[in-house]
């Protein structure tokens, strides 16, 4: 369908693309990674035909289709609905509809057969362009975007640049070109929008190229990863989880065979150098020069990026009790947000607030800030250091410094040295930290105010959408750096798997409730899937009574949560412990013995239900516990 040969690219004396090669087939589902700068959205330019190659072809079959979603168009603005935008994507049926209605009023003052026979041409045609469903197809898009049934009249000006992004992606995918290409398609998204759009793109009857950062997205749409490096494009069938151990194999393989090759060569050249002189010797050593001279060279692959790490430190502990919402309710005008809710933040605590966008995530963080104004208390424990990233931090910055500079006055006490590493993992290199902040790009100046917060010593962090502006590479350092923070998170996210390596508790916003899950993001779905297939009891059956319920003590309140915590991990434990003698069956297995591939499937599941049942045993004794601390 789309066939990529020898492309090279420049831009001024820099080479993006060297005789790179690709080919696109029909029903593809391509995720096309590499490091921020490697080329990802300029190849997408370039098979769109917005920029020309320097060399070599991209050619496309006949009468194929491109969609082409670019980050350019969040300056998109039209005064129609945005139910109306996405119905753009039906234009021959959207001018024949238009057709057969001035047909119609024509029938009512001026009836011939001639006339009632193009109508009904024209109906026949509509009907098979689907017409009679574009309307329920375009909502049902949008409404799987985020977007409220009352939203859809809306115009589509009223919207931010985020949400007018939502309804471009939804009007491409009503278009279903052959090729879809997106560029960054999550960005904008929040959780249950990106796994709507993920099961949509997985049955999607074309090819489709994803540019994307968010690694379970890649792992769950992708079935081909195509890696940008090194100027070439690499190919691997399979998922983003198969490409890291893929490339691994890869590079061991190919490292392997340049070691030998490198001794093969140091061997030669010891005996060209030892026999040069000797006459008797000499057919042989022509023959092992032109042996070095004929070889093909392998090259050496070693990591495009030098590791960094970063770890967090702070002199001050917290209390206990980091942070107390007694009673919290919260609107904006006729807005509710939430209603006479309360929960505690304790030290040590790594939180992930997810959910649909508009639920309040947000407002939820700037309220435990103490920036934004409630009915009810939100209170600060004692020693509380506190540290805020959100996009309005971004008007802390001053403008007028150089990023390395904005660093040094920020008060952490760090080396240059140190700072120049941090900034390195936030894709800030060599003479760039010496930019001055007015001239960076929003998303430039959104890592530097995220820098700024991660080296400010606070014991207590909120984060809000950390990952937006990262590169994969990024985003692993800062899980990596989360992991061993000592002091208290909450994060809001919609990266899956960015919230599965951090978080070890999830909140949720729920009727205007602040609702808590006592474990991991993966045990949080889990346990979801199985709330889904419990039946709803009946309503008469749980409210006998309008009492209100006395108000609990901080006390009775944790020790209620203790308990429920202790009920959530008792039932993981008996799925993992189920699991476990399953997978004990499979390696008692003759057959799993015989195919080396499936032993080692099986093995590292084992091995993987093993880590997981220490973990929860773990967990239960800690809890335990501290039920019994709690009761005595």
């Amino acid at each position: 369908m789309i066939a990529i040969n020898n492309l090279s690219y420049y831009i001024g004396d820099r080479v993006l693309f060297d005789n790179a090669s690709l080919h696109i087939s029909s029903g593809d589902k391509i995720g096309l990674i590499g490091l921020n700068g490697t080329g990802k959205s300029t190849l997408l330019r370039l098979i769109n035909g917005n920029y020309q190659p320097s060399s070599g072809t991209i050619s496309k079959s006949k009468d194929c289709t491109l969609g082409y979603l670019d980050q350019d168009l969040l300056s998109f603005s039209s005064e129609d609905t945005i139910l109306q935008v996405a119905m753009q994507a039906f234009q021959e049926a959207c001018n024949l509809q238009d057709r057969i209605d001035k047909t119609l009023a024509e029938l009512e003052t001026s009836y011939q057969d001639r006339t009632v026979e193009k109508l009904t041409a024209m109906q026949e045609e509509f009907e098979r362009l689907d017409g009679y469903t574009m309307q329920a197809r375009a909502e049902g898009v949008l409404e799987g975007m985020g977007f409220t049934t009352r939203d859809l009249t809306r115009p589509l000006n009223e919207f931010s640049g985020g949400w007018r992004m939502r309804v471009i992606l939804a009007k491409l995918l009503l278009e279903k070109p052959d090729l879809l290409m997106l560029d960054e398609p999550t960005n904008h998204l929040d959780l249950p929008s990106i796994k709507w759009v993920e099961q949509y793109l997985k049955s999607y009857e074309g090819a489709v190229v994803v540019v994307s950062h968010d690694r379970k997205f890649l792992d769950s749409m992708a079935e081909i990863v195509v890696e940008v490096s090194q100027q070439k494009l690499t190919t691997y069938n399979g998922n983003y989880s198969f490409y890291l151990e893929e490339k691994a194999l890869r590079s061991e393989i190919q490292n392997n065979a340049f070691a030998n090759q490198q001794q093969k060569i140091k061997q030669t050249e010891q005996f060209i150098n030892r026999f040069r002189a000797k006459a008797s010797k000499a057919r042989q050593v022509q023959s092992r020069i032109k042996s070095l001279d004929r070889m093909e060279r392998i090259e050496e692959i070693s990591d495009t990026v030098a590791p960094i790490k970063f770890s967090f430190s702070f002199e001050q502990k917290s209390g206990r009790t980091v942070c107390e919402l007694n009673n919290i309710s919260k609107a904006y005008g006729e807005s509710l947000i939430f209603e006479n809710t309360s929960e505690i933040i304790e030290r040590g605590n790594k939180i992930a607030l997810i959910g649909a966008n508009g639920r309040g995530k947000s407002t939820l963080l700037r309220i435990i800030a103490g920036t934004e104004p409630i009915d009810g208390e939100s209170k600060l424990g004692y020693n509380v250091n506190l540290g805020f990233y959100a996009q309005h931090q971004l008007e802390a910055l001053d403008i007028n410094q150089e990023i390395l500079e904005e660093l040094k006055q920020s008060g952490s006490g760090k080396t240059e040295l140190e700072l120049r590493s941090l900034l390195g993992c936030f894709l800030f290199s060599n003479d760039d930290v010496f930019k001055k902040i007015k001239v960076l790009s929003g998303g430039e100046k959104s890592r530097v105010a995220l820098a700024k917060t991660l080296i400010s010593e606070s014991n207590f962090l909120l984060l809000d959408e950390p990952t937006n502006h990262l590169d994969m590479y990024s985003v692993q350092i800062l899980i990596q750096a989360l992991q061993q923070y000592q002091g208290t998170l909450i994060i809001v996210s919609h990266d899956r798997h960015f919230i599965s390596q951090v978080a070890t508790k999830i909140w949720y916003i729920e009727q205007h409730q602040i609702k808590a899950y006592p474990g991991t993001y993966h045990e949080y779905e889990y346990w979801q899937s199985k709330q889904s297939q419990t039946p709803v009891m009946n309503q008469s059956k749980t409210s006998k009574s309008k009492k209100k319920p006395p108000k609990k003590t901080s006390e009775e309140h944790r020790l209620k949560k203790l308990k429920k915590q202790l009920a959530y991990t008792e039932e993981l434990l008996e799925k993992v412990e189920s699991d476990k003698a399953q997978l004990e069956q499979q390696l008692s297995d003759p057959k799993v013995y015989s195919e080396p591939h499936s032993l080692q499937e099986v093995t590292q599941a084992f091995e993987k239900n093993e880590m997981e049942l220490n973990q929860l045993n773990q967990k239960w004794e800690e809890i335990a516990e501290q039920i019994d601390q709690e009761e005595s």
